[in-house]
């Protein structure tokens, strides 16, 4: 079985899953004592949280799922798989189409590759959701144009300030998300672009493909009162700009523009009483609707190649059943055709000449036998023939 637990854009507002990321989180882990779970990935992103688990001996009706947060999604098997390859493809994303949620997704499973807890199942599943998302995206126009939370982050900002020419802006976090918001600013004609960020040269590199400037992140302070805008995507774990620090920098009752788009958040809610105009993820949402009524014509294709992977996908399911059938029943047969060649060639006078030719024939002959005790199986289980498949297993000596 496949379970997938989840909180995101769709079902809370930033503040909430904040809070609930923590709790599926702590859900994961009870789950995890209790089962034993050896196969899942985790998705974290600005908008998202999201554990896939393989696991069979998981409950459907298990307390621990039915009295979980009431906000947090969980689904299982095919609406879970099918939520995956939707979520590859830019389909459930706030901004539709946007290309990040790929990347984030196969950087998700080399993670679990990586620390050895994405076994067959899971991996065969994200190969095929990234797969799926690559095709969609070649095949329809679902991610044309500038599509990310960056740009729409850009876009805010101008839909408030007017015209960005000759506005100065400071970005903070040179980060991928970072990267997306600067990737948007570079076509305005700005007086000033400065980037801050932890790791200095990690900060240089932005500002130079920009023909900004980097600036130490300890002397955050010195700036942030001479920016018209500023737009803060760290990975912090905590707030970076508070009311305090703002009174700090001579701050008051300032035409000042935060656009805040970490989940955790960068900004507090204290700064708006400074007169700060403050933004964060879920003030996208109106700029992600618009975004998505431009794209409403290529979900229609996008969804059918999905369906059409989806079936895929489930043959393939269907294969990976009867493979240990299959590699057990090679095996067996391997060890049997092993023995009576030792036989036949202890009652032969002319060892060494024979050895081969014994060889080659018995190789020829379980190959010929396999083959088509593979085919059938394979169509059987592809035809759901489950009578079939339980019959090999008994007619084969395998349950």
């Amino acid at each position: 079985m496949i379970l997938n637990l989840r909180v995101d854009h769709k079902t809370t507002d930033i503040q909430s899953m904040e809070n609930i990321s923590g709790e599926i989180d702590d859900l994961f882990w009870k789950l995890q004592d209790k089962y034993s779970i050896n196969e899942y990935i985790e998705i974290s992103t600005c908008n998202r949280k999201e554990y896939y688990i393989h696991n069979d001996n998981i409950e459907f009706d298990d307390e621990l799922l039915s009295h979980s947060n009431r906000l947090i999604i969980i689904e299982y098997g095919d609406s879970s798989i099918i939520h995956l390859l939707r979520m590859a493809s830019g389909l459930e994303s706030m901004i539709v189409g946007e290309d990040q949620i790929l990347g984030q997704i196969k950087d998700s499973k080399a993670k679990a590759m990586k620390n050895h807890h994405c076994g067959k199942v899971l991996d065969t599943v994200f190969t095929k959701a990234i797969h799926v998302g690559q095709v969609v995206r070649n095949k329809t126009n679902i991610n044309k144009g500038s599509v990310s939370i960056g740009s729409a982050a850009v876009d805010l900002a101008q839909s408030h300030l007017g015209d960005l020419e000759g506005k100065s802006v400071l970005v903070i976090g040179a980060g991928k998300m970072g990267k997306l918001v600067a990737k948007s600013l570079s076509e305005k004609n700005l007086s000033a672009i400065l980037v801050a960020n932890r790791t200095f040269y990690v900060a240089v590199e932005l500002a130079k493909d920009l023909n900004g400037d980097a600036i130490l992140f300890s002397e955050l302070d010195n700036y942030l009162s001479d920016a018209d805008l500023v737009i803060s995507a760290t990975a912090a774990p905590h707030h970076i700009i508070t009311k305090e620090r703002l009174e700090n920098c001579g701050i008051a009752d300032s035409d000042l523009l935060i656009v805040d788009i970490a989940n955790p958040r960068d900004v507090s809610e204290d700064v708006k009483e400074l007169g700060v105009r403050l933004f964060n993820i879920d003030d996208l949402r109106e700029i992600a609707d618009y975004n998505k009524k431009l794209r409403e014509d290529e979900f229609a294709e996008a969804e059918i190649i999905i369906s059409g992977e989806y079936n895929l996908l489930k043959d393939s399911f269907k294969i990976m059943e009867v493979e240990s059938i299959l590699s057990s029943l090679r095996i067996s047969m391997e060890n049997i055709r092993q023995r009576e060649v030792q036989k036949t060639l202890s009652m032969l006078s002319d060892v060494d000449g024979n050895q081969e030719i014994i060889n080659g024939l018995t190789n020829s002959i379980v190959n010929k036998i396999f083959f088509d005790i593979s085919k059938n199986l394979k169509e059987a289980a592809r035809n759901d023939k489950k009578e079939i498949i339980d019959a090999s297993e008994y007619l084969f000596n395998f349950k």
